[in-house]
């Protein structure tokens, strides 16, 4: 049940943007069956939106094509389900059918597919594959039947470019509803490997995140017969047209043309508006990336409000079997860590027990955090005192890695204390995917931080440092990671199973460093993120986020040595150099900002015996050690 005290931000959510459409034209006398099969398991995951043409030949009266407009209008309102598939209510009856359509997409810009039955409805649009190879006014992809009641196996013969990461988009919608298996069929040609290793690199890093996806190289020098071959075994092959148009303006290119007439299998050829540039195989392809990353936002994107029933929540922990703890890092949050810790304690122990445990693992606040936490009845560390033989570093991610050490749960979730409009939907928003998703191992939180100057705040104005130094490194070296809202939010959690192979930055790289290794460690479908409406805290100064962009490009580049064994950072790359002005003089000053790390809590031996695991030395043999774990009491 919704809790009655729980007060709800005003402001609208973000929302997921719409996904693009997919325009499936019927006519009299096509195969409209296969196009309303294919509507059908299209819509299981996309839009899809009917339109009917019913062409009239020149000379002939319009009024003739009435029973036509009447009989389509009749089966597409037997098929439409209001929901992800829909009919456009009038009937097109036309002489020129062919701009009837183009009509339709100029006027819609989120349709961005025209699925078209071949070769009837070409020959009734009176299009030839140059036309459509030369100005297609979207992507366009060609469907030749009949199709099976049921996909099983869907094969796509790739090398790269934008066709192919066309067709592998559409083999992954069309899979979802049967839960086909999809084969990425790469073809390579004996000779000049490394170009084609080079045109195919786009592909293979979006490969590499889809496990589901089942990988087969070929080398061949007959691809056509390969893809025949592979054919015998598939319900559907999806593949790339030609390019560009040829000398023949009824050729969609060799390999399509053999396959689309002469494959066992049902065929979609598809064809994209995206403009061909010479030697772009050569080059990362953007587009390639949004295979995988359009996927992931649209299906592990949540909101908050989608968990807000926290009986079903409770249950489902139940039935999980799982613990779950709450560790609040804190450093002087007197003014804010009272209400987090009652909002946390009243909704999600007492009234709905979520939670088995609330810590705080504070970082030596000098003012009165940990005594007010204490009296909360929690129970309160100071993280330089946790494993005092592996010395004591300042930062949060110093916090967060020792939380690892001090905590119980299965599920291990994190909520800043500096957050003044604490509510549930903080704690509830991360738990919800974890429980409702197995397969889910590291939830993200983000929000809306608005920029407080003064008393005032201003709406959309935080999260400088994601905008301004993350999220530009994101897309350059880790592009899976590019759909993450806000890569640096300090509300996250895991599994710590998960948590605890990973290393954690010191101080104020820990958030992408774990987003990284995240990665890295289980695949981008392992990651979810849920929005959280909006937080307030208190800013920090320019110069304080210019300490944290250096320390967060520290880690950034860490990362990318061990990914490629090779150094890029010297000592010099870790002080901040500030100018400042005394009197009319300009001067440096310089500090130091070094970005340490720590190893995998599963590989720290006080850990492994609180957890009840083998210990091993360097020769493998077992051996004991001495657990230190100071808990403060009111008045520490």
């Amino acid at each position: 049940m919704r809790d009655e005290e729980m007060t709800e931000v005003t402001r609208p959510p973000i929302h997921v943007r719409r996904p693009a459409k997919v325009l499936i034209p019927l006519m009299p006398g096509n195969n409209n069956d296969t196009l309303l099969r294919l509507a059908h398991w299209l819509a299981y995951e996309i839009p899809v939106l009917l339109v009917g043409i019913v062409p009239i030949s020149e000379g002939e009266n319009m009024s003739t094509g009435a029973g036509h407009a009447r009989d389509l209008r009749a089966l597409m309102n037997k098929h439409v389900d209001r929901v992800n598939l829909r009919a456009k209510p009038r009937i097109r009856v036309s002489y020129t059918p062919w701009e009837e359509l183009r009509g339709v997409l100029a006027k819609d810009p989120t349709i961005d597919l025209l699925m078209l039955e071949w070769p009837q409805q070409l020959e009734t649009l009176q299009l030839t594959p140059a036309e459509i190879l030369s100005h297609p006014p979207c992507d366009i992809a060609l469907i030749r039947g009949p199709l099976p009641d049921r996909l099983e196996r869907i094969v796509v013969p790739m090398r790269g470019g934008p066709h192919a990461e066309r067709a592998l988009h559409l083999a992954l919608t069309l899979s979802a509803q049967d839960e086909a298996q999809v084969t990425a069929l790469r073809l390579r040609a004996g000779t000049n490997r490394l170009q084609a290793d080079q045109t195919f690199a786009g592909m293979a890093m979006v490969l590499a995140e889809l496990p589901q996806v089942e990988k087969k190289l070929v080398e061949t020098q007959d691809q056509s017969q390969t893809i025949l071959d592979a054919a015998q075994e598939a319900d559907l092959v999806i593949l790339g047209t030609a390019s560009l148009p040829s000398a023949s303006t009824a050729s969609f290119g060799a390999i399509a043309d053999e396959v689309l007439c002469q494959a066992a299998s049902s065929v979609i050829a598809v064809k994209t508006k995206r403009v061909a540039v010479p030697e772009e195989g050569a080059r990362f392809s953007g587009k390639a990336i949004s295979v995988l990353v359009d996927r992931w936002f649209a299906e592990n994107t949540f909101h908050a409000d989608e968990f807000a029933e926290l009986t079903h929540l409770v249950a489902l922990k139940q039935e999980r079997g799982v613990a779950i703890s709450l560790a609040l890092p804190s450093l002087n949050e007197e003014q804010t860590v009272a209400e987090v810790i009652r909002v946390a304690q009243q909704t999600c122990m007492e009234k709905f027990p979520l939670l088995d445990e609330i810590v705080l693992i504070d970082s030596n606040s000098t003012d009165n955090t940990r005594l007010i936490a204490a009296e909360l009845g929690i129970p309160v560390f100071i993280h330089q005192e946790v494993l005092p033989g592996y010395g004591a570093r300042e930062g949060k991610g110093e916090a967060l890695w020792k939380s690892l050490f001090v905590t119980r749960g299965d599920i291990i979730i994190w909520v800043d204390t500096d957050v003044s409009n604490f509510h549930p939907r903080f704690i509830y928003g991360q738990l919800g995917p974890l429980l409702q998703r197995t397969k889910l191992q590291f939830v993200k939180g983000f929000y809306r931080r608005p920029l407080k100057v003064g008393k005032k705040l201003k709406r959309g104005r935080g999260g400088r440092v994601t905008e301004l130094m993350a999220r530009p490194l994101l897309n350059l070296f880790y592009p899976e990671l590019s759909g993450i809202v806000q890569p640096l939010s300090g509300e996250y959690g895991g599994r710590r199973e998960l948590l605890e192979l990973l290393p954690f930055s010191s101080g104020y790289g820990v958030e992408i460093g774990l987003l990284i290794d995240v990665l890295e460690q289980a695949h981008l479908a392992a990651i979810g993120q849920v929005d959280m409406l909006e937080r307030v805290h208190h800013n920090q100064s320019l110069e304080k986020l210019s300490k944290m962009s250096l320390a967060i490009a520290q880690t950034f580049f860490s990362k990318l040595e061990r990914r490629y064994g090779h150094e890029m950072l010297q000592d010099v790359n870790r002080t901040m150099k500030r100018i400042r002005q005394d009197h009319g003089h300009l001067f440096l000053e310089v500090e130091e900002v070094i970005e340490l790390q720590r190893p995998p809590m599963i590989e720290i031996p006080e850990y492994r015996q609180k957890q009840g695991l083998p210990m091993l030395n360097g020769n493998g043999a077992a051996h004991q050690v001495n657990i230190s774990l100071p808990s403060l009491q009111i008045g520490d």
